[in-house]
């Protein structure tokens, strides 16, 4: 039996005014929207969430608003914190916990590559410091360091508090890696893996357009955990050819997550500015429209 319970987990981004500032109202909407709809395990400041951006006030002013939009019955809320030390991080970790959070995502620290021992220090230093919280790794190339069913198996084993990872990419094979070695940790795939790791077992799904296609999103969700694979791949299978088409006007660059995720915020409905924290740059207002136009002109039936 998995540690964490199977679910759908989306993130939330940040709207920022043109001094960087955090747009309150906007904020508060995007979450309500987000919980009006269906998704019930959401986090902030994952890589869209701009988690690596935010100084400490801006952290404690968006980890607050957030507690307050999330602290209703059967809402699952999960905290991001991304640092360079494992102080930083208990750091982050230990405001949250004050507000009453009790589940958070953590990543690797990233100046150097952690070396095996170092790797199992981090975890057993960050989650053994909140034994009364659940913790979900984030793994991705960005913390130079990707780690494998293996590394997971002895993870796991020393940090029964460690419940959960999180894996984007496109690789079937860490998949089966993943679900074969470890497969007491509640894996989170993107929407196209997902169906792939559900053959292998329970696995839960990491939504990245969930607040822009509600009802697919959850039709491939309750297909996939159902056991009707071939129902889930053919879902699957039309979104990837409707985000292929959405993501055409972006292809002369390849800026950080959260540019898309904050076009795919806007088209979902709540108006917000684009904007990235510095240095990040997000895409132009012309891109933007060029983006929404073919998903009202081509795909209007997916969005909703």
């Amino acid at each position: 039996m998995a540690r964490y319970p199977q679910a759908m987990l989306i993130s939330t981004v940040c709207p920022w005014d043109d001094k960087e500032r955090l747009i309150e109202g906007a904020f508060r909407q995007l979450v309500r929207d987000l919980l009006a709809k269906g998704f019930n395990h959401v986090y902030v400041f994952g890589t869209c969430g701009e988690g690596y951006a935010v100084d400490t006030e801006r952290f404690r002013e968006v980890v607050t608003v957030f507690r307050e939009e999330t602290k209703g019955a059967g809402v699952f809320p999960q905290v991001g914190t991304i640092g360079l030390s494992t102080a930083n991080i208990v750091e982050r970790i230990a405001f949250a916990h004050q507000l009453g959070f009790r589940e958070f995502q953590i990543s690797l620290p990233s100046w150097g590559v952690l070396d095996n021992d170092e790797m199992r220090t981090f975890f057993r230093d960050v989650c053994g410091a909140f034994p009364d919280s659940k913790f979900l790794h984030y793994n991705l190339m960005r913390a130079k360091r990707l780690l494998n069913g293996s590394d997971y198996r002895r993870i796991a084993d020393e940090v029964p508090n460690l419940v959960a990872t999180k894996n984007t990419g496109d690789s079937v094979m860490r998949v089966v890696d993943l679900m074969t070695n470890a497969p007491d940790l509640q894996h989170f795939f993107g929407e196209f893996l997902f169906p792939y790791g559900c053959l292998y077992g329970e696995c839960s799904m990491l939504s990245s357009f969930g607040g822009m296609m509600p009802t697919k999103t959850k039709q491939l969700y309750d297909a996939d955990s159902r056991g009707r694979s071939g129902e889930a791949l053919a879902i699957a299978g039309g979104m990837a050819q409707v985000i292929h088409d959405f993501l055409e006007p972006t292809k002369f660059r390849d800026p950080v997550d959260g540019a898309y995720d904050k076009m795919l915020a806007r088209i979902a409905g709540v108006e917000m500015p684009l904007r990235l924290l510095s240095p990040y740059h997000c895409f132009s207002e012309d891109v933007y429209h060029k983006c929404r136009g073919i998903m009202v002109n081509k795909h209007a039936k997916w969005l909703g």
